[in-house]
């Protein structure tokens, strides 16, 4: 299953869904700020009707810019996962830029949210 999803501003964002060994894995493009946060937090969990995934990897490679938005969903995301998957879910940030992942570390979120240099490693750690 790939699912590639565009905001409004097609050059600043976009979202492509596959599953690897049972894990959703979400590769994002471009900025995440307010104006997409909505679609991020569907790529992650899914539309209504679909079940949440229990493992969800974000490949955050080519982000190049996040704000409190982001986070907010990272975090909202990591707490729904958490508690409706019997404590086997979890969510993992892969390949965050340092400017992405500065604001990680600033922010306290990854101490909740593991991070990893790269998808592989999220998927195997």
């Amino acid at each position: 299953m790939t699912r590639t999803e565009q905001a409004d501003r097609p050059d600043h964002f976009s979202v492509e869904e596959r599953v690897v060994d049972g894990v959703r894995v979400v590769t994002v493009r471009g900025e995440i700020d307010h104006d997409v946060q909505d679609k991020l937090r569907k790529a992650l969990l899914g539309k209504d009707d679909e079940p949440v995934p229990a493992r969800i990897v974000a490949d955050l490679t080519a982000v190049t810019f996040m704000d409190s938005s982001g986070l907010n969903v990272f975090v909202a995301t990591h707490q729904h996962v958490s508690t409706t998957s019997d404590a086997v879910g979890w969510v993992r940030i892969a390949g965050a830029q340092d400017s992405v992942m500065r604001v990680l570390q600033m922010t306290g979120v990854d101490r909740i949210i593991g991070c990893y240099p790269t998808t592989e490693q999220a998927l195997t750690a």
